[in-house]
């Protein structure tokens, strides 16, 4: 059997100049929003070391959960929508807006879903303690059932900038009752810390992911406080993470979490494994054109379900325009069923683990937000460093060097900045009933969405 040569790095350099005839050799190396450098060739010249960072799994099963995002307001509509979901592929679900606050519509909404079987999870902000109370009532006590109650209220304080009370109250409050619940649902997640805000800001990685453990260690030491152990503390946090189409990225910043909650945890005297949520980010999606969305979202898909989220959540390609239909729901579902079920993604632990380059990123992105996360923690912690304001200018310079990517067209979006359709099909949405509200206490981290700008100069 015939093999090709192996080129040593010396002459994969010869060959790399010879190709790029006047251009240097170093504008193959990239830079991204941390700084980190992206080289044209990995190996052992510059390995830093394998990873291995799997997550607990059955290859024989579904290897993770199949979320997906129920909205609206109307309760008998979304309980339509929540059975077509599970009996359709989904394993769970993630309800959001007004209902979830309500005991008789969320019960309405909930009616016929086996809590003891599928999971749902809340998406509340500052109503997530009325929202968890509603929620608790429908699960009636069942030991079994399973809750994510999803509490956040970092997330919610830092997208409004300020709060509607005292924050240092609103967190112990959720702690109290999230202490409460613990004892009645012992299965149930409780906080979810979650690094998606700062993502859909226009945060870098390292960004995002010491956020997100800030976040968590808010949260374990409210639970703490209010009287949970310590190691059921770790084991009630699920961590946030955003994924969009830099699938490379988004497995590499996944695997990288994993190994962050390992420090984390290990800090708290216990090493707990890590419950990671991935969700699809909003910022990469289109809303003139929402048709290659699609392709971004299953970037995204591939990127969760390969770097080991334990629960995926993919947006409706047409949520950037509004609130989806049927069609766009079923395609967020089947998208995900596909990577699953006919691409077989799940079925090797780690599969990226021993590629050079990947575990290469994974360690740097580590390191990066080991670092941002420790700068955090040196301000005081997360709560107090968005009062300071001191994240929001990070995340501003990190969002102003994403633009300049696409603005000077060393980034591209399909069918944004590249390969524009003159004439889109129309997509049936609803508009969004909810609008966000500010408070002003300090600079919110406000939601961008990179194609805006274009399709806004394009009109």
């Amino acid at each position: 059997m015939s093999q090709f040569p192996a080129p040593t790095p010396l002459e994969w350099r010869d060959a790399a100049i010879k190709a790029l005839k006047d251009r240097p050799l170093e504008s193959l190396v990239h830079l991204d929003a941390d700084q980190l450098a992206t080289r044209p060739l990995y190996g052992t010249a510059n390995a830093t070391g394998a990873v291995f960072a799997p997550r607990p799994s059955d290859s024989e099963g579904r290897s993770w959960d199949l979320r997906t995002i129920v909205e609206g307001v109307d309760a008998a509509e979304l309980n339509r929508t929540i059975l077509t979901d599970l009996e359709n592929g989904a394993a769970s679900v993630l309800v959001s807006g007004p209902v979830v606050g309500d005991v008789t519509q969320l019960t309405k909404a909930l009616e016929g879903v086996a809590l003891e079987l599928a999971p749902v999870a809340l998406d509340a902000g500052f109503d997530g303690v009325k929202a968890g109370e509603a929620l608790a009532a429908v699960a009636k006590d069942s030991p079994r059932a399973q809750l994510s109650f999803h509490l956040d209220p970092v997330s919610a304080y830092a997208r409004a900038g300020g709060a509607p009370s005292g924050f240092a109250a609103i967190l112990k409050d959720a702690a109290t009752k999230a202490a409460n619940w613990s004892s009645t649902y012992p299965q149930a997640k409780l906080f979810l810390a979650s690094g998606q805000v700062a993502h859909e800001a226009g945060a870098s990685i390292a960004q995002e992911l010491a956020f997100a453990l800030s976040s968590s260690v808010a949260y374990v030491k409210a639970l703490v406080e209010a009287g949970v152990s310590q190691d059921k503390a770790l084991s009630s946090v699920t961590l946030g993470v955003a994924v969009d189409q830099q699938y490379f990225d988004g497995l590499a910043k996944v695997r990288a979490l994993r190994l962050l909650w390992a420090n984390v945890s290990k800090a708290f005297g216990h090493e707990v494994q890590a419950q990671i949520e991935a969700r699809s980010s909003r910022r990469m999606l289109s809303s003139r054109d929402p048709w290659p969305n699609m392709l971004r979202l299953t970037a995204a898909g591939f990127a969760g379900s390969v770097g080991g989220a334990d629960v995926v959540v993919l947006d409706a390609f047409t949520r950037a325009a509004g609130l989806p239909d049927d069609f766009a729901r079923r395609q967020a579902r089947n998208t995900q069923l596909i990577l699953m079920e006919e691409s077989n993604l799940g079925r090797v632990d780690d599969p990226a683990s021993g590629s050079w380059y990947i575990d290469a990123r994974t360690r740097e992105l580590a390191e990066a937000a080991w670092t941002e996360f420790q700068a955090i923690e040196a301000e005081g912690g997360v709560i107090a460093a968005l009062e300071g304001q001191v994240i929001q200018p990070r995340i501003a310079r990190a969002r102003e060097f994403t633009e300049k990517a696409y603005q000077n067209g060393s980034a591209q979006i399909i069918g944004v900045t590249k390969f524009v359709d003159p004439d889109v099909r129309a997509v049936s949405v609803e508009a969004e009933a909810v609008q966000p509200v500010t408070y002003g206490a300090f600079e919110p981290l406000k939601p961008v969405r990179i194609a805006a700008a274009f399709e806004e100069a394009g009109q």
